[in-house]
């Protein structure tokens, strides 16, 4: 056999990678709908979430749970459907899987199995949010949500010297212990951007000092999806 050959995926099914709207549901793209539509199977977090976006937009689908809880326990199931020639969609609630949310393990585990993978690109709320911020684009770093406890404060003394932009997700009873820790370590003049609720009505962008966006926080909790930009060190902190 020609070894390029056998690197080849094998001919079977293939798992699509689909991004869906962050709320705005005229972000679906037509390939998505298209591959929505055909799908032998649609993997998600939340049936009832999909449920209601794929009745939205007029498509009828078989609706599997893929979230952080059983992704260990099904990836053989799904290897062994797709290997009998399934069409899967793999989708989050919102946004792009695999960003912060569950999809990184399968696609890894299908692609050590030689099994197509595709992706449909879409939506995603790094990439509005960081435009929306003002702060240069381009070199950032994306460092998803904090550690809880362990590791925390080592993660954010890493970032205290970073040049680069910073994007990070957060939930809103989270956001106000997140921003006044970075505004300990970081200092409190650093320049941030708090996007909120992106591409939906209420959506909202505040760009603040840490300090000031933490007492802001603090008198009108933010609610929602959040994405927390922030400005890269200056140039002599940097190379502290």
């Amino acid at each position: 056999m020609n070894p390029k050959e056998s690197d080849q995926p094998k001919a079977s099914g293939m798992l699509s990678v689909v991004s869906t709207p962050l709320g705005n549901l005229g972000d679906i793209t037509a390939r998505s709908l298209e591959l929505l539509r055909t799908a032998d199977l649609v993997l998600c977090e939340d049936t009832r979430t999909t449920g209601m976006l794929l009745k939205h937009l007029g498509i009828q689908a078989v609706l599997k749970s893929y979230h952080a809880y059983n992704e260990h326990v099904i990836l053989d199931k799904i290897l062994e459907q797709l290997q009998s020639g399934a069409k899967m969609v793999l989708v989050s609630d919102a946004g792009t899987p695999g960003i912060s949310d569950p999809g990184f393990l399968l696609i890894r585990h299908l692609l050590q199995h030689r099994i197509k993978v595709d992706v449909a690109p879409g939506p995603s709320a790094i990439l509005p949010a960081l435009l929306l911020s003002g702060f240069p684009c381009d070199r950032f770093v994306f460092e998803g949500f904090l550690p809880l406890k362990k590791g925390r404060a080592t993660r954010i003394n890493a970032l205290k010297t970073e040049a680069r932009t910073i994007i990070l997700y957060e939930s809103p009873h989270r956001i106000l212990r997140t921003v006044k820790d970075l505004a300990e370590i970081l200092g409190p003049d650093r320049q941030a951007c708090l996007a909120r609720e992106l591409t939906k009505l209420h959506q909202e962008i505040i760009h603040l000092p840490l300090a000031d966006l933490a007492r802001h926080c603090e008198s009108k909790p933010p609610k929602g999806e959040i994405v927390l930009v922030l400005q890269g060190a200056s140039k002599d902190k940097a190379g502290d």
